[in-house]
């Protein structure tokens, strides 16, 4: 596939994976996953609990961005054998914190419940059947589905970005 054609493949792969199966941080792993063309369904697993601010408590790191550094580390994260080598994941600090000052920039916050208040003016209890209810008739999983979707993209072209020649 053309370089330049992954970065909104995976844009569109998750929002569409967020929007039929739902999960924000296994919708936004599989979208690049499958963007990149890399199989690995063990981290598409890890990332099962992170949906909604990890565990649908709102109260943590929106999924979206934490399953795109997920993402990231698999590729250039540091491996177990280089464990004590303290340099080794200096790219993908590198590149997450670029992905966290562009989510920043976006939306004011990294984590769900204020990034839902911003987005539908009020946060949702996923766990609760009044809230789950509310969110649809506030059209909650478009707002997701698009913030999965951004974050796939951004990540997929910073993942791009380590093979391309420095200028």
């Amino acid at each position: 596939m053309n370089k330049q054609a992954i970065p909104e493949k995976a844009y569109e792969l998750a929002k569409q994976y967020e929007k039929t199966c739902t999960g924000c941080a296994q919708s936004v792993v599989a979208g690049l996953l499958d963007a990149l063309g890399i199989k690995n369904d063990d981290v598409f697993r890890s990332a099962s609990g992170l949906a909604d601010g990890i565990g649908l408590t709102g109260n943590g790191s929106c999924g979206a961005l934490v399953g795109c550094c997920l993402v990231i580390g698999l590729v250039c994260g540091r491996e177990r054998k280089d464990h004590k080598d303290i340099m080794k994941p200096m790219k993908s600090y590198l590149l997450c914190k670029e992905l966290h000052r562009q989510f920043m920039e976006l939306y004011g916050s990294s984590r769900c419940y204020d990034i839902q208040k911003k987005l539908m003016g009020r946060t949702f209890d996923l766990m609760k059947p009044e809230d789950l209810k509310s969110a649809g008739e506030f059209k909650m999983m478009d707002h997701c589905s698009e913030v999965v979707g951004k974050s796939a993209k951004k990540a997929s072209e910073l993942i791009l970005s380590l093979s391309e020649p420095s200028t």
